[in-house]
């Protein structure tokens, strides 16, 4: 069995190496600030949690568990709103790339399917058709040559 010999990796250029490694930036980026905010909204929570279950707090026990809960509701509200501003701003960039990338693929592919029929229409034609024929003629004159010849035994 043999051994499938790698496919060569296309070289990227300089313009391609800069692109993708300011786009790893950028990711790291944005990586980075979103674990810092997550963080930041924790130590919130766990603070005021802390200031609300203190014995010293003068706030009844149910009034403490609900202040806790509309706390924990409205940092959910909030997380809730940046998801939806974040799936919003991707089906943007999936409709731009649908309009703008897809559409002229599909629009050459379809021309080049309908290259394709034209000549595969031609091929038969002009190629296939008449070596059909020769081959049928072929045919024929062999029989007539076993009917009128000298026969085999």
């Amino acid at each position: 069995m043999a051994i499938p010999e790698p496919t060569p990796q296309p070289q990227l250029t300089p313009e391609q190496i800069a692109a993708k490694t300011e786009a790893e930036k950028q990711q790291r980026s944005i990586m980075t600030w979103s674990i810092i905010g997550v963080v930041a909204i924790l130590a919130l929570l766990a603070t005021a949690i802390y200031f609300l279950l203190r014995p010293q707090t003068d706030v009844a026990t149910v009034g403490k568990i609900r202040d806790v809960f509309i706390i924990v509701m409205a940092l959910e509200s909030l997380l809730i709103g940046a998801a939806l501003v974040v799936l919003i701003v991707q089906v943007a960039s999936l409709v731009n790339l649908l309009q703008n990338e897809v559409r002229p693929i599909l629009a050459a592919t379809t021309e080049t399917v309908n290259n394709l029929r034209g000549t595969a229409e031609f091929l038969g034609e002009n190629v296939v058709q008449p070596v059909i024929k020769l081959n049928g003629y072929l045919a024929g004159l062999q029989r007539v040559i076993e009917l009128m010849g000298p026969k085999r035994k």
